[in-house]
């Protein structure tokens, strides 16, 4: 294996770290004005991600650094083409983090109701904008012989992206609301069950549908054969049975299983890509590669060499400040911070 093919499976790790682990804290959000009936409760919602949002927000910081470390053509394409959409995400990501903070610093319903909603569209747009510009990574986009994006912003929302962005808020919702069944008691934890049941199935039609999407308008099905492989059948069983372990009130599973279909489901992604970073619409020859995309060899082995040693420190903390904060939260065990 070359280090091209390394720092591509490295940087596809880190997002599916991201993914997995931001994706239920936007589903969190999404779910927070809908399952909260009173303020309390909201409370109660929210510090079950309070003390990790921002920590799973670093995986996104370190995916998008080790992209520009390793394959900055591809990072120069990615944010002049994205341009717009990711201001927009990081506007949303900004405006979601001041009202986590903002919230509570005055007691009157009406601030925190707007707060709330606030909370609720800056988990929304993220989550929908990640599941546009995966997509059209996958589906291709107009890039010239000089990697130079020149399509526009609207190029972007084209039918298949729009599927893939509505059904990744689908499925962050499904995870944020397992996760809240897994992390509280008492009636939130009931009404998440009962929410999680019913989002199942939104969740996994759009799924399917832009599974088959993806085989009738791009390339993976080509590149992967019709049998795929050991991955995207993981991706699938996984969400199917996150239904049973629900009805059977083992929110712990189902958890596990959300988790792993949102994962997969990464992972299957970033396979039909490989070896390259962006396809082009215009013409495959044109399309970003872990070669003609990546930095040179002598980079990529200290790279390598930096990851390999500091790495392991950053997910040993991370594990602990989980294993910390992993008892269930009540309304009764509220505390206001």
């Amino acid at each position: 294996m070359d280090l091209n093919t390394l720092w591509f499976i490295l940087i596809t790790v880190l997002f599916v770290g991201f993914f997995f682990l931001e994706g239920f804290d936007y589903g969190v959000g999404i779910l927070l004005p809908f399952l909260g009936r009173n303020d309390r409760e909201r409370r109660v919602i929210i510090n079950t991600i309070g003390p990790v949002w921002d920590g799973n927000e670093v995986w996104m910081i370190t995916a998008g650094g080790a992209s520009f470390a390793a394959f900055p053509s591809f990072y120069a394409t990615l944010f002049s083409g994205f341009y717009l959409a990711l201001v927009l995400l990081l506007l949303a990501l900004i405006v979601r983090g001041v009202a986590f903070e903002f919230r509570s610093k005055l007691d009157s319903p009406r601030w925190r109701g707007r707060w709330d909603w606030i909370i609720f569209a800056g988990s929304l747009v993220p989550a929908l904008l990640w599941g546009v510009a995966i997509c059209n990574l996958l589906h291709g986009v107009p890039v010239d012989a000089k990697m130079t994006y020149v399509g526009g912003f609207f190029t972007l929302l084209n039918p298949y992206a729009l599927v893939g962005g509505v059904a990744t808020v689908a499925l962050f919702a499904l995870h944020g609301a397992v996760f809240l069944a897994l992390k509280t008691d008492g009636d939130i934890r009931r009404r998440a069950r009962a929410f999680a049941s019913k989002l199942w199935f939104p969740a996994t039609g759009l799924v399917f549908l832009l599974a088959l999407l993806t085989a009738l308008m791009t390339d993976v099905l080509p590149r992967l054969g019709y049998d795929p492989g050991v991955v995207p059948a993981t991706a699938v069983v996984s969400l199917l049975l996150v239904r049973y372990f629900i009805g059977k009130e083992r929110e712990g599973w189902a958890f596990i299983l959300t988790g792993i279909s949102v994962a997969f489901n990464v992972i299957t992604v970033f396979m039909g890509l490989y070896p390259r970073l962006i396809v082009s619409s215009l013409d495959p020859a044109w399309s970003l590669t872990i070669y003609n995309a990546s930095s040179s060899p002598y980079t990529l082995k200290v790279m390598t060499i930096v990851a390999l040693t500091l790495v392991p420190f950053v997910l040993v903390y991370q594990a602990w400040s989980y294993w910390v904060f992993r008892k269930r939260l009540t309304v009764e065990s509220y505390l206001e911070y």
